[in-house]
């Protein structure tokens, strides 16, 4: 995961004339934070209620924890009938499709029965052993076959049944969400984030580019690998080292893999990409993570995506990159 590189006011140097802002505040089981730079010393009117009114929204459309949420209204939808879903929803699926057919079904937004099945959706708390039996071997569709969209009326159909989990991608539309409520108030100085997903809205200030820390893969510590540099550009990492459930003596990640039916086994600790909207990088962090380093690498640099693969290789990580981003972490 990611997180912004300094949360003390002495962490950060003030050009002068400058002023720090602030805004931060809980949504979709973790917190939203903003902070910006500007040359008034109040910060634009109504921006703070804006921030929150825009990540709340995303949270009430997309949540899995929400019974009444627009993505379980879907859910719960009869297959064949065609749905109308809110705008920011649509779009949040439309990305997701295509990021699903691009990544030749590894980014799944499908796969929340899944997620229930081992314990970290918002079902049950514990893995479902009679679920998990029931699931893993079996092979399914790619969810670009299996659900269809018209843009012209912002309505979806399931062809067969589904059960959409949008984490790996809404978390991220939510920073883009943030940086669009901080461009719309006038801020061209900004860093937005949700938990590990963060877009950066201009530069810090004297053209310096604004910082954030990336995570060194460890279940026990949160300690900094080294910095990432953001002008007008959004990260986000996937990993297997916050969010995982014990079975016995082994242990399992969050992060679901569609061809096994269940969680992803491979050697990948995390991977982070940089692209130009933050919805976009979460997608294909997961992408690239279930794909594995060899694979993974290989479609990064073929599509020109900016992604780090931190690698476990015995009791040592090792980094490997694409693209020009992530030459050096500093």
């Amino acid at each position: 995961m990611l997180k912004m590189s300094f949360d003390r006011p002495e962490d950060i140097s003030m050009p002068e004339g400058q002023y720090r802002h602030v805004f931060n505040g809980k949504t979709m089981g973790t917190r939203y934070s903003a902070i910006i730079m500007s040359d008034d010393a109040q910060p634009p009117e109504g921006l703070e209620q804006a921030l929150f009114e825009a990540v709340d929204r995303v949270d009430r459309q997309m949540s899995t924890w929400k019974a009444n949420s627009d993505l379980m209204r879907l859910n719960r939808a009869k297959v064949g009938n065609w749905i109308e879903v809110p705008e920011d929803l649509f779009r949040v699926l439309k990305e997701a499709i295509a990021i699903n057919r691009a990544s030749s079904g590894l980014f799944d937004p499908a796969v929340g029965d899944m997620v229930d099945a081992w314990g970290f959706g918002a079902s049950s708390r514990e893995p479902d052993a009679e679920a998990i039996r029931a699931q893993l071997g079996q092979r399914r569709a790619p969810t670009y076959e299996r659900l269809e969209l018209d843009p012209a009326r912002n309505t979806v159909r399931k062809k067969e049944e589904v059960t959409l989990d949008l984490c790996g991608i809404a978390k991220g539309y939510g920073v883009d969400v943030m940086a669009d409520t901080l461009k719309a108030h006038g801020v061209k100085s900004g860093l937005v984030g949700i938990d590990g997903e963060m877009r950066a809205v201009g530069s810090k200030g004297s053209d310096m580019p604004w910082s954030v820390a990336l995570e060194k893969p460890d279940h026990r510590l949160r300690e900094a690998l080294g910095m990432v540099h953001l002008r007008d550009a959004a990260i986000a990492t996937s990993g297997d080292y916050r969010h995982w459930v014990k079975v016995g003596d082994r242990t399992f990640s969050h992060t679901m893999d569609p061809r096994s039916g269940g969680p992803l086994q491979n050697d990948v600790a995390s991977v982070s990409v940089v692209a130009d909207s933050c919805m976009t990088a979460d997608a294909w962090a997961t992408a690239l993570m279930v794909m594995g380093a060899e694979a993974g690498l290989h479609v990064a640099r073929a599509k020109g995506i900016n992604a780090l693969f931190l690698v476990r290789d015995g009791n040592k990580v090792r980094e490997i990159s694409a693209g020009p981003v992530f030459g050096s972490i500093s």
